[in-house]
C-alpha cells in the first residue's frame, strides 16, 4: 500500500479519539493525533499505548511494539491530515463546534481523504450540509470504547452516493470494525435510541420502587445482556420458539403489546431516581475508584471480545 492508504488522523483525543487511535494502530495504520489543546494529544499517547498493551496480553494485538510505534502527535491540523486515508473527528458533542472543526478539516485535507465524525446523536445534515466537501464527510458513530466494541453506525446524509457509503464500510471492515449502515437520518441513530429505551424504562422501574438499582443491573448482566452479546433481540426471539420468529411473535405478541402500553420510556428522568441510582453506584464504586473501575471494565471487555472471536472461529458465528 502507498503511504496515503496507510495513515489516518485522529482529531480530538478524549476517550473516543483514544479508542479510535487503538483501532487504527492495531490495524497497521500510522496514526497521527491532533487536538485543539496541544497538551491533550500528548497526554493521550500513554493511554493509547496502555490500551494496546492490555490488548496484547489477551492476544488482540499480535505485535505490540509495532503498534505503539505507529502513534505520533501532529504539530498542527494540516500535518495530522497530510496523506491520510481517513480522518476521525471526535471533539465535543456540540453541532457548532463539530461544524467548525469539520470545516477546518475539509479545507486542510487532501481530496481523497474520508472525513468521519464520531457524533453520538447529531445527524450529519445538521452540521455537514454547508461544507464544500460534504460529499466526503460522513457520520461514523462508534460504541464506547471503540477498540473493544467494534460496531460503527455509518449514517450517511441524503446527498451521499451509495458507492461512497460502501467505500467507507469497506474501510471500517478492513480495520476490524463492524459497520452498520443507518438507512435514514434519525436523532441518536440506532444504538443510542435502543439504549434510551432501555435506560428510560430502567429509570422508571427504579423510580416506582419495582426494583433497586443493583437488582436492575443484575437482571441485565445475568440474563438479557448474556444473550444479546452474541445474538441480538431478533435472533433471540427466533430461537425462543419451536418454529422461529413468527411463531414467537404469535405466541407472545399480545403479552408484549400489554407491556408496551405500560412502559414509561419517554418519561423524564426524575431527580429522585437519579439520586437513588447515584447513591447505589457510589456505594459500589466510590468516586475515587471510577477510573480504576473503567480499566477493569475495559479488561473484561477485552477478554469477552477475544472469547467471541475464538467462538466464531471454533463454533461458528
Amino acid at each position: 500500500m502507498s503511504e496515503h492508504t496507510k495513515s489516518v488522523a485522529i482529531i480530538g483525543t478524549g476517550l473516543i479519539g483514544r479508542g479510535w487511535a487503538v483501532v487504527f494502530a492495531r490495524a497497521g495504520y500510522a496514526v497521527r493525533l491532533w487536538d485543539g489543546a496541544p497538551a491533550a494529544a500528548q497526554e493521550a499517547l500513554p493511554h493509547v499505548g496502555e490500551s494496546l498493551r492490555d490488548m496484547s496480553e489477551v492476544g488482540l494485538v499480535p505485535d505490540l511494539a509495532a503498534a505503539q510505534a505507529r502513534l505520533s502527535v501532529a504539530s498542527d491540523l494540516s500535518q495530522a491530515l497530510a496523506g491520510a486515508a481517513w480522518a476521525q473527528e471526535s471533539v465535543r458533542e456540540d453541532a457548532d463546534v463539530k461544524r467548525d472543526v469539520c470545516r477546518a478539516m475539509d479545507a486542510a485535507a487532501g481530496p481523497d481523504t474520508i472525513l468521519a465524525s464520531s457524533t453520538s446523536a447529531i445527524p450529519g445534515s445538521v452540521f455537514l450540509a454547508d461544507l464544500p466537501g460534504r460529499d466526503r464527510c460522513i457520520v461514523a458513530h462508534p460504541a464506547n470504547p471503540p477498540h473493544l466494541m467494534p460496531v460503527v453506525e455509518l449514517a450517511p446524509s441524503p446527498w451521499h452516493a451509495d458507492a461512497f457509503v460502501q467505500r467507507c464500510a469497506a474501510f471500517l471492515s478492513g480495520v476490524g470494525q463492524v459497520p452498520v449502515v443507518v438507512r435514514h437520518e434519525a436523532v441518536g441513530f440506532v444504538m443510542n435510541r435502543l439504549q434510551a429505551a432501555v435506560i428510560g424504562e430502567a429509570m422508571s422501574l427504579v423510580a416506582k420502587g419495582v426494583v433497586d438499582p443493583d437488582g436492575l443491573d443484575a437482571v441485565m448482566k445475568h440474563s438479557l445482556g448474556l444473550r444479546w452479546s452474541f445474538l441480538g433481540p431478533f435472533e433471540t426471539m427466533d430461537l425462543n420458539a419451536p418454529a422461529g420468529f413468527l411463531d414467537y411473535a404469535r405466541r407472545y405478541g399480545s403479552t408484549y403489546a400489554t407491556l408496551s402500553s405500560d412502559l414509561t420510556v419517554a418519561a423524564p428522568w426524575s431527580d429522585a431516581a437519579m439520586e437513588r441510582i447515584e447513591a447505589a453506584r457510589r456505594a459500589a464504586t466510590p468516586a475515587g475508584s471510577v477510573t480504576a473501575r473503567q480499566r477493569w471494565r475495559d479488561r473484561r471487555l477485552m477478554r469477552l471480545l477475544k472469547h467471541q472471536q475464538d467462538c466464531d472461529r471454533e463454533i461458528g458465528a
